[in-house]
């Protein structure tokens, strides 16, 4: 492509065109961020010198990198990876809206997303397992002389994550900041001591708890990893010394687990009510894996549904006795409470009447006037030095 290489205030007048629907938004948070512009600005050189498909982008937040490298650099036949949904969905209508639905298509994070890839846009995960998986998957399916461009907020950054590139890439060099962002890039040439190409995937991870009768299966981005986190370990002890009240007909026969993560509630569910079916459902690709590989390894996989999908798309009107809830109280970065709040509304829907919600969250975010309002009669069934667990149960 030829021309003037666009400037930060020309790439953030492109990303101000776009949107977050259908993903929660409100009037503080954007379709993009600095990390957005700056990773756009820095690669630039780089994406004109390439060939159609030899972009690969990880983490695209709302399609920001994905649709500026086509628009402002050029690039043709860009393969995408993202691990919520609604990123793609975003993604795709952001696409319609600026004329470019042909520019790109989703991959999962694998050699079908990065083969023969020389220049990968990555958005730094605050997790750092998610970036172990990123930067291996990178090393082993991209073109020997790939260049990785990985941007992220300062606050979140942190020296791991240039050691993590590093034992992969020779070169590892941190840019200059701007707007409180900066770019790391990792040259093409392997590391001496790198693992050979060919060497075992570092995910899924497993791993086990004394409260559990079962192995739990993580990928770098589930929540909570291969382990039973503080949240879910107290729900689940309410539901073996509290379970929910029964219903006419007996015990819950249809449970749902909102947020699944890596399948500790799905799975205990199960084994607690042989009888019943179990739909899993969280809009993270590595969530809905993870869950799959637990369920299959607790020998319940035949009644754990698996869904990876916006809220509680997948699931009838008034099919569920019984819901579990853990919900996220971030967006992406961002801390915000409208998360949590979208996915109790959501519940409405699809509890039967006298069924019931049971959510866990920090105690501080005060949940039960919510749950209470959009639900029916609430109860605290436990709480400790910094998580509650609430049963609603709904209206008939």
């Amino acid at each position: 492509m030829t021309g003037e290489l666009p400037t930060l205030p020309d790439i953030e007048a492109f990303c101000e065109r776009l949107s977050r629907e259908p993903d929660f938004d409100a009037a503080e948070l954007r379709a993009y961020d600095a990390t957005d512009v700056l990773l756009l600005e820095r690669a630039a050189e780089a994406i004109r010198a390439i060939g159609p498909g030899e972009l690969a982008i990880i983490g695209d937040r709302h399609g920001a990198l994905t649709l500026g490298a086509a628009e402002l650099h050029g690039a043709i036949r860009i393969r995408t990876h993202q691990d919520p949904v609604l990123a793609e969905r975003a993604l795709a209508l952001n696409a319609h809206r600026v004329g470019l639905p042909e520019a790109y298509v989703s991959r999962p994070l694998d050699g079908s997303l990065l083969k023969g890839a020389r220049v990968v846009l990555v958005q730094l995960p605050r997790s750092l397992e998610a970036l172990t998986e990123i930067v291996w998957a990178i090393a082993e399916h991209a073109d020997p002389a790939v260049v990785v461009y990985a941007g992220g907020r300062d606050k979140h950054m942190s020296r791991r994550m240039n050691e993590l590139l590093a034992e992969h890439f020779a070169e590892v060099t941190a840019g200059l900041g701007w707007r409180k962002s900066r770019v790391l890039t990792a040259a093409a040439t392997r590391a001496a001591d790198a693992p050979a190409a060919g060497a075992p995937a570092p995910f899924p991870q497993w791993g086990g708890d004394a409260a559990l009768e079962f192995q739990v299966a993580a990928f770098g981005q589930t929540f909570g990893g291969p382990t039973l986190d503080h949240g879910s370990r107290l729900l689940l002890e309410t539901l073996r010394s509290d379970p929910p009240g029964e219903r006419a007909e007996g015990a819950p026969a249809r449970i749902v687990d909102l947020g699944c993560g890596n399948g500790v509630l799905a799975v205990s569910a199960a084994r607690l009510w042989p009888a019943a079916r179990v739909i899993a459902t969280d809009q993270s690709a590595a969530a809905a894996l993870a869950t799959e590989l637990t369920a299959d390894a607790a020998g319940v996989n035949d009644r754990v549904e698996v869904h990876r999908g916006d809220a509680l798309e997948a699931v009838p009107d008034g099919w569920a006795d019984l819901i579990l809830l853990n919900p996220p109280f971030h967006t992406g970065a961002t801390v915000h409470a409208g998360v949590a709040h979208r996915l109790i509304k959501a519940c409405t829907r699809a509890l039967a009447p006298g069924g019931e919600l049971r959510i866990v969250f920090n105690s501080h975010l005060r949940y039960r006037p919510l749950v209470t309002q959009v639900i029916g009669a609430t109860r605290e069934v436990a709480r400790d030095r910094t998580f509650t667990v609430l049963a609603g149960t709904k209206r008939p």
